[in-house]
């Protein structure tokens, strides 16, 4: 089987403005065909990282390729290859779906056709209206196939979800991954760990300018050291140490009549068995499994705090 070909090479970047270092040594490679996330913390450097990537901004240091092109040398025929949805990105209040996709696709030398773009992003009802009466998941649809109208390679998708309702969130990650599928390579930038969870292959952890880890989202989880949990009420008392002993139990505590066991491995069936051995029964039974997040915060030392990139 041949070697999975390297769409973005990022080595060794860096990049200041004046005093401050917003990208300090950041390396990795995104892969042809995968969706590959970039998480961090406000201010972490993820999007000086992906102006870097798309031309947008000098780096002071380090080597930036996509798809074998220097970003700011070719970009050019960049442009006519990578699709960027951008952080906070507006139209004219009064431009119409069909007219924005028209116009956009006017830009590029082979052109997807407008009206199929429409229809498979379900805007055929919304194909004249203008972009002041969308809603915010409709605006999203429009955004992302507004990346693909010059039918990239590569679509770098920022921040696609803030500000959206659960359902309209869910139905950006159904389009997400069938960009990925109708064979575009994604770099999804997120501060929302669910959605890299759900949507990636392999994920970036970039804090202080830095990739402080770099795997799956389950490698990250099974890396970080982040506990499951079982929350439950025995039908009758037993000695905590039966549990406490247990290879997969990493601690046992009582809160009034409900035990929480935290541990790895397959803690649910250990613990059941455990207890099923001495009699004892669980009621009210809750498994929590570990999740990005609590990689997350195990991974950054800190507890991911919400809204958008506060500073580069």
């Amino acid at each position: 089987m041949g070697r999975v070909a390297e769409v973005i090479q990022v080595e060794n970047l860096r990049k200041s403005y004046r005093d401050h270092v917003a990208v300090e040594d950041v390396s990795f490679t995104v892969e042809e065909g995968e969706i590959f996330g970039i998480v961090g913390p406000n201010g972490a450097g993820k999007t000086t990282t992906v102006e870097c990537i798309e031309g947008l901004r000098r780096p002071d240091g380090g080597t930036v390729r996509v798809l074998g092109l220097d970003p700011r040398r070719d970009r050019g025929e960049l442009s006519q290859r990578l699709g960027a949805q951008l952080q906070r990105s507006e139209l004219p209040e009064r431009l119409r779906v069909i007219e924005a996709l028209r116009l956009y696709s006017s830009f590029y030398r082979k052109p997807a056709d407008p009206e199929r773009l429409i229809e498979d992003f379900g805007l055929s009802e919304k194909r004249n209206a203008s972009f002041g009466r969308l809603s915010g998941g409709q605006r999203q649809r429009l955004s992302i196939a507004l990346a693909l109208v010059g039918s990239p390679q590569v679509a770098i998708l920022d921040e696609l979800t803030t500000g959206l309702d659960p359902q309209a969130r869910r139905d950006t990650w159904e389009l997400v991954r069938r960009v990925r599928d109708g064979g575009v390579t994604v770099l999804l930038v997120t501060h929302f760990m669910d959605e890299a969870e759900r949507l990636c292959d392999r994920v970036a952890v970039i804090d202080a300018g830095r990739v402080v880890a770099m795997d799956t989202p389950a490698g990250l989880i099974a890396r970080s050291g982040a506990r499951q949990r079982v929350r439950f009420r025995p039908s009758a008392p037993f000695d905590e140490r039966l549990l406490a002993g247990l290879p997969e139990v990493s601690g046992v505590s009582r809160s009034g009549d409900e035990v929480l066991v935290t541990g790895s491995g397959d803690l649910l069936g250990t613990v059941s068995a455990a207890l099923a051995r001495h009699g004892v029964a669980h009621v009210s039974l809750a498994h929590e499994r570990a999740t990005l997040e609590d990689a997350f915060v195990a991974l950054t030392g800190r507890a991911r705090r919400g809204g958008e990139e506060a500073s580069r």
